[in-house]
């Protein structure tokens, strides 16, 4: 069932779209030409940095000395990251950013409290940084605001949490966290929490709790995007079954390229057109190149094996790994995977389901030429030469998730009068 009206202007590039863009690669002049033309009108709106984890971690999130414009010498100061940010607004206008949706997210904690107030203060230092950049950057919460803050110039800033468990199991927390400004939640990170799975733990829910379904449906309500990234799949096909609103994966794959677990896979895929949602696709090596998955994996059973063997030693066990990185090199992850999983998004789901999460900051670095922010312009170079046209690229760079939000927007205005949803994970038992 098709939950929304499509624009006028998804349907016709629905049909102008119609011959396959990879039909006729062109010059790499030409090439370049297409994808300026394409971000001038239609700057990145990247789904996922986690800029501020690096606060939190660098800098303890004191910022009032912190300089944002330049951040290529930033190194360690109270622990956390060593060496340069991915990020800075010299390199976020070299890669043609026009908006952002900034990650407020804080580690897996089973304290879901202690969770809720780290996320708070995680917010207070994005709004921060936010207000100290007026010159560069204006905080959003609308499509409308985005795109009046792109053509004035200015990089759209909006806050998305990465985790359900920073609501500590509470629809009335959720309410507030979008009060405060939240425009998506990732239901999960790596791990399970008590309403829903991850895609990298073992399963215990199978999916969505009724809680968890209840938790889709109060967002859909507020007009707060369900974002699928790091869930498992069956979370993922309970969250479509309830969602009433296009949905996003803000920071992923497509897993018949790169079979990580976090990456989508084509069962999911097929569904998105009917839903409407929006796959952003992701730059994290391990989650884009086989190859530096399967190696990821190998290290990781050399790690376990040193820490076995050298139990006690932990000197000895960092040694042991370091030889065998040395002896065994990581492969190299090139801008040209980012465009194989795209390609493959196109062919599953439709152009219109694709859009841009690079996950910088959040990751060690970036694929060969797309090491940091300043890097999405060569990507779509990448994509004009293998035959997108300029219209398709607008639609990655950012049309596709104005609409999905626009579409959220709206079903939240037609259901305002609707109650809000007051589940309760745990009742308390009625006494007798």
């Amino acid at each position: 069932m098709q939950l929304f009206a499509p624009s006028r202007f998804a349907l016709a590039a629905a049909l102008l779209l119609a011959a396959p863009a990879t039909a006729q690669k062109v010059s790499e002049e030409q090439a370049a030409a297409t994808a300026a033309a394409a971000l001038e009108v239609a700057p990145v709106f990247d789904g996922h940095n986690d800029a501020p984890g690096q606060l939190r971690s660098r800098e303890n999130n004191q910022i009032n000395d912190f300089d944002f414009t330049d951040t290529m010498d930033e190194h360690d100061h109270v622990g956390g990251d060593d060496g340069a940010m991915h990020t800075d607004l010299v390199r976020l206008k070299m890669g043609k950013v026009g908006a952002q949706f900034w990650s407020v997210y804080v580690p897996h904690n089973a304290n879901e409290a202690a969770a809720v107030q780290q996320t708070i203060e995680q917010i207070d230092v994005t709004k921060r940084l936010i207000a100290r950049n007026p010159d560069a950057m204006r905080y959003a919460l609308t499509a409308d605001e985005v795109e009046t803050a792109m053509r004035d110039g200015k990089i759209a800033s909006l806050l998305g949490m990465e985790g359900g468990y920073s609501i500590g199991s509470n629809l009335g927390v959720l309410r507030q966290f979008h009060a405060m400004g939240a425009r998506y939640m990732t239901l999960t990170h790596n791990s399970n929490i008590p309403w829903a799975d991850s895609a990298t733990d073992a399963p215990k829910h199978d999916g969505l709790t009724d809680f968890g379904k209840d938790v889709v449906r109060e967002m859909n309500r507020l007009g707060m995007l369900v974002d699928l990234s790091h869930v498992s799949e069956a979370t993922m096909m309970d969250a479509l079954d309830v969602a009433t609103a296009p949905v996003i994966f803000s920071h992923s794959g497509a897993r018949s390229v790169t079979a990580h677990p976090r990456n989508v896979p084509d069962s999911v895929l097929k569904r998105l057109p009917a839903n409407g949602g929006v796959v952003m696709v992701v730059a994290l090596p391990r989650f884009i190149n086989e190859k530096v998955r399967q190696w990821d994996a190998r290290r990781a059973g050399v790690i376990a094996q040193a820490r076995v063997e050298h139990l006690g030693n932990l000197e000895a066990a960092a040694t042991a790994v370091a030889a065998w990185v040395a002896a065994n090199p990581e492969p190299k992850s090139v801008i040209g995977d980012v465009a194989d999983h795209i390609d493959h998004i196109r062919e599953v789901a439709g152009v219109e389901h694709i859009g841009i999460g690079g996950d910088y900051d959040g990751m060690p670095i970036g694929p060969e030429g797309m090491e940091d922010v300043s890097g999405y312009p060569a990507l779509f170079t990448e994509l004009a030469r293998r035959g997108y046209s300029q219209a398709e690229l607008e639609m990655i760079a950012s049309r596709n998730i104005l609409r999905v939000m626009r579409a959220a927007e709206a079903y939240a205005a037609q259901v305002a009068s609707e109650p809000p949803i007051e589940t309760l994970i745990n009742p308390p038992a009625k006494p007798e």
